[in-house]
Protein backbone atom coordinates (compact mmCIF):
# COMPACT_ATOMS: atom_id res chain seq x y z
CA UNK A 1 0.00 0.00 0.00
CA UNK A 2 1.30 3.45 -0.86
CA UNK A 3 1.12 6.60 1.23
CA UNK A 4 -1.46 7.93 -1.24
CA UNK A 5 -3.73 4.91 -0.75
CA UNK A 6 -3.29 4.98 3.04
CA UNK A 7 -4.43 8.61 3.15
CA UNK A 8 -7.50 7.78 1.07
CA UNK A 9 -8.49 4.80 3.23
CA UNK A 10 -7.91 6.74 6.44
CA UNK A 11 -10.08 9.62 5.22
CA UNK A 12 -12.87 7.18 4.30
CA UNK A 13 -12.56 5.37 7.64
CA UNK A 14 -12.73 8.58 9.66
CA UNK A 15 -15.70 9.80 7.62
CA UNK A 16 -17.56 6.58 8.40
CA UNK A 17 -16.56 6.72 12.07
CA UNK A 18 -17.66 10.36 12.29
CA UNK A 19 -21.05 9.50 10.85
CA UNK A 20 -21.44 6.57 13.22
CA UNK A 21 -20.50 8.73 16.23
CA UNK A 22 -22.88 11.47 15.11
CA UNK A 23 -25.70 8.95 14.72
CA UNK A 24 -24.98 7.34 18.09
CA UNK A 25 -24.86 10.70 19.89
CA UNK A 26 -28.39 11.47 18.67
CA UNK A 27 -29.73 8.07 19.72
CA UNK A 28 -31.93 9.18 22.62
CA UNK A 29 -29.60 12.04 23.54
CA UNK A 30 -30.10 15.75 23.08
CA UNK A 31 -27.49 17.49 20.93
CA UNK A 32 -28.85 20.99 21.44
CA UNK A 33 -29.00 23.52 24.25
CA UNK A 34 -31.39 22.71 27.08
CA UNK A 35 -32.69 25.95 28.68
CA UNK A 36 -31.68 26.23 32.31
CA UNK A 37 -29.40 23.20 32.07
CA UNK A 38 -26.89 23.70 29.28
CA UNK A 39 -25.81 21.46 26.44
CA UNK A 40 -27.55 18.12 26.09
CA UNK A 41 -25.75 14.88 26.84
CA UNK A 42 -25.09 14.21 23.16
CA UNK A 43 -23.91 17.72 22.29
CA UNK A 44 -20.16 17.29 22.75
CA UNK A 45 -19.92 13.90 21.02
CA UNK A 46 -22.10 15.12 18.15
CA UNK A 47 -20.29 18.39 17.51
CA UNK A 48 -16.82 16.90 17.94
CA UNK A 49 -17.79 14.18 15.46
CA UNK A 50 -19.07 16.87 13.11
CA UNK A 51 -15.68 18.58 13.30
CA UNK A 52 -13.97 15.26 12.63
CA UNK A 53 -16.29 14.68 9.65
CA UNK A 54 -15.49 18.09 8.17
CA UNK A 55 -11.74 17.59 8.61
CA UNK A 56 -11.98 14.14 7.01
CA UNK A 57 -14.00 15.48 4.09
CA UNK A 58 -11.40 18.21 3.60
CA UNK A 59 -8.66 15.57 3.62
CA UNK A 60 -10.59 13.68 0.95
CA UNK A 61 -10.99 16.82 -1.19
CA UNK A 62 -7.27 17.55 -0.90
CA UNK A 63 -6.51 13.91 -1.77
CA UNK A 64 -8.53 14.15 -5.00
CA UNK A 65 -6.78 17.41 -5.89
CA UNK A 66 -3.35 16.00 -5.04
CA UNK A 67 -2.78 19.09 -2.91
CA UNK A 68 -0.41 17.55 -0.38
CA UNK A 69 2.85 15.61 -0.75
CA UNK A 70 1.12 12.61 0.86
CA UNK A 71 -1.69 12.73 -1.70
CA UNK A 72 0.89 12.45 -4.49
CA UNK A 73 3.27 9.99 -2.84
CA UNK A 74 3.77 6.53 -4.30
CA UNK A 75 6.19 5.49 -1.53
CA UNK A 76 5.46 2.40 0.52
CA UNK A 77 3.30 3.41 3.49
CA UNK A 78 4.79 1.09 6.08
CA UNK A 79 7.95 -0.97 5.88
CA UNK A 80 8.20 -4.57 7.02
CA UNK A 81 10.45 -3.56 9.94
CA UNK A 82 7.97 -0.94 11.13
CA UNK A 83 5.11 -3.40 10.79
CA UNK A 84 6.98 -5.89 12.98
CA UNK A 85 7.53 -3.26 15.69
CA UNK A 86 3.91 -2.13 15.55
CA UNK A 87 2.65 -5.73 15.60
CA UNK A 88 4.91 -6.62 18.51
CA UNK A 89 3.78 -3.51 20.40
CA UNK A 90 0.12 -4.34 19.79
CA UNK A 91 0.70 -7.91 20.98
CA UNK A 92 2.46 -6.63 24.11
CA UNK A 93 -0.45 -4.29 24.86
CA UNK A 94 -2.93 -7.15 24.38
CA UNK A 95 -0.82 -9.19 26.82
CA UNK A 96 -0.95 -6.29 29.30
CA UNK A 97 -4.74 -6.14 29.06
CA UNK A 98 -5.23 -9.90 29.36
CA UNK A 99 -2.64 -10.33 32.14
CA UNK A 100 -4.29 -7.56 34.17
CA UNK A 101 -7.26 -9.87 34.63
CA UNK A 102 -5.14 -12.70 36.01
CA UNK A 103 -2.17 -11.10 37.80
CA UNK A 104 -3.40 -7.54 38.34
CA UNK A 105 -2.49 -4.19 36.88
CA UNK A 106 0.80 -3.65 38.67
CA UNK A 107 2.34 -7.05 37.94
CA UNK A 108 1.11 -6.98 34.33
CA UNK A 109 2.47 -3.46 33.88
CA UNK A 110 5.83 -4.49 35.33
CA UNK A 111 6.11 -7.40 32.87
CA UNK A 112 4.97 -5.24 29.96
CA UNK A 113 7.51 -2.55 30.77
CA UNK A 114 10.31 -5.09 31.21
CA UNK A 115 9.59 -6.52 27.78
CA UNK A 116 9.04 -3.19 26.09
CA UNK A 117 12.03 -1.30 27.45
CA UNK A 118 14.44 -4.20 27.02
CA UNK A 119 13.38 -5.79 23.74
CA UNK A 120 11.58 -3.04 21.81
CA UNK A 121 13.44 -0.02 23.22
CA UNK A 122 16.74 -1.92 23.56
CA UNK A 123 17.58 -0.15 26.82
CA UNK A 124 20.14 -1.57 29.20
CA UNK A 125 19.13 -3.73 32.13
CA UNK A 126 19.72 -0.97 34.68
CA UNK A 127 17.35 1.53 33.03
CA UNK A 128 14.87 -1.23 32.20
CA UNK A 129 14.76 -2.47 35.78
CA UNK A 130 14.52 1.00 37.34
CA UNK A 131 11.73 2.12 35.02
CA UNK A 132 9.86 -1.19 35.12
CA UNK A 133 9.68 -1.02 38.90
CA UNK A 134 9.45 2.75 39.30
CA UNK A 135 6.51 3.34 36.97
CA UNK A 136 4.16 0.79 38.63
CA UNK A 137 5.18 2.14 42.06
CA UNK A 138 4.39 5.69 40.89
CA UNK A 139 1.05 4.58 39.45
CA UNK A 140 0.24 2.72 42.68
CA UNK A 141 1.00 5.83 44.75
CA UNK A 142 -1.01 8.03 42.41
CA UNK A 143 -4.12 5.87 42.15
CA UNK A 144 -4.25 3.93 45.40
CA UNK A 145 -2.83 6.50 47.77
CA UNK A 146 -3.40 9.98 46.36
CA UNK A 147 -6.61 9.47 44.38
CA UNK A 148 -7.83 6.46 46.40
CA UNK A 149 -8.91 4.66 43.26
CA UNK A 150 -8.04 0.98 43.52
CA UNK A 151 -6.82 -0.72 40.37
CA UNK A 152 -7.29 -4.47 39.80
CA UNK A 153 -4.77 -6.66 41.61
CA UNK A 154 -6.21 -10.14 40.96
CA UNK A 155 -4.10 -12.90 42.55
CA UNK A 156 -1.42 -10.42 43.68
CA UNK A 157 -3.76 -8.61 46.10
CA UNK A 158 -2.44 -10.35 49.24
CA UNK A 159 0.99 -8.87 48.47
CA UNK A 160 -0.52 -5.41 48.98
CA UNK A 161 -1.97 -6.04 52.47
CA UNK A 162 1.17 -4.90 54.32
CA UNK A 163 1.24 -1.73 52.19
CA UNK A 164 -2.43 -1.06 53.00
CA UNK A 165 -1.62 -1.48 56.69
CA UNK A 166 1.02 1.26 56.37
CA UNK A 167 -1.19 3.52 54.27
CA UNK A 168 -4.37 3.33 56.35
CA UNK A 169 -3.09 2.97 59.90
Amino acid sequence: MTVRHAELWMAIATILLSLAFMYKSTDGLSIGWIPGTGPGSGAWPFWLSTGMLLASLWTLVRWFRGATPEARSSEVYISRETLVVVGTSAGAILFLLAATHFIGMYAALLLFLLFYFRFIGRHGWRATTLLSIGIPVFIFCLFEWALQIPLPKAITEPLFYPIYDLMYS
